[in-house]
């Protein structure tokens, strides 16, 4: 019941577009815009294309404001999480602190197919590096994985320390704790800017985990 509750209030929070033209994807707006495509076929046949188009830099005002167009002309927007109405069912966004974590099309009868990346896009560039290279795209979701269950762990760590330091607070009850791993203030640093470029490589896929990629933001 909450869950249709806040896709309705999405809905409604959806405002017409202004009929401007879709802009082309520059190579310098990648960590600040994403595009993704979605090509539906009417009942008559005739093609109809959809584009999602994000700016990120909306964030710095609290909100990340998301735009549809049809054919090519500014059609909706709303602030994400965004639920748009299309032809035959909803696109769905939303947003984490390093990029999308959703941006799919969810027919009417509950099916969900993520919308195709624009080439120029980080996101496309990345699709492009699995398509071209899957092995090695595994691994360096592997790699992010274990970079982010790495970070967490170690605040865990950092966290149960602090919070047992206190003898006359929790430590009276549960004990003090020290944390088996003290990293040096430098490769809490390099552990952080690690963190956030792995948090980047996987919202680039669209994947995202409340504990590791909610953590790193």
């Amino acid at each position: 019941m909450f869950k249709q509750w806040r896709h309705r209030r999405a809905v409604r929070r959806v405002k017409p577009g202004d009929g401007r033209a879709l802009k082309r994807f520059r190579w310098w707006q990648s960590l600040t815009r994403a595009l993704f495509h979605l090509r539906l076929v009417t009942d008559d046949g005739r093609v109809t294309v959809y584009a999602v188009d994000v700016r990120h830099q909306n964030a710095s005002d609290g909100y990340v404001k998301a735009h549809l167009y049809l054919d090519g002309i500014h059609h909706a927007e709303s602030q994400v999480p965004a639920v748009f109405p299309v032809q035959g069912g909803t696109v769905e966004v939303k947003a984490s602190g390093f990029g999308l974590k959703r941006c799919h099309y969810v027919t009417a009868e509950g099916s969900e197919f993520q919308l195709i990346p624009d080439p120029a896009s980080a996101e496309g560039r990345r699709a492009r590096f699995e398509r071209s290279h899957p092995a090695l795209s595994r691994w360096t979701g592997c790699l992010s994985a274990i970079v982010l269950v790495t970070g967490v762990v170690l605040l865990i760590l950092q966290l149960a320390e602090q919070f047992t330091r206190d003898p006359e607070g929790v430590a009276q009850y549960v004990g003090t704790f020290t944390s088996p791993i003290d990293p040096p203030a430098w490769s809490n640093i390099v552990l952080g800017l690690c963190t956030v470029a792995a948090s980047t490589e996987r919202a680039m896929r669209l994947r995202y985990h409340w504990l590791l990629d909610g953590g790193a933001g």
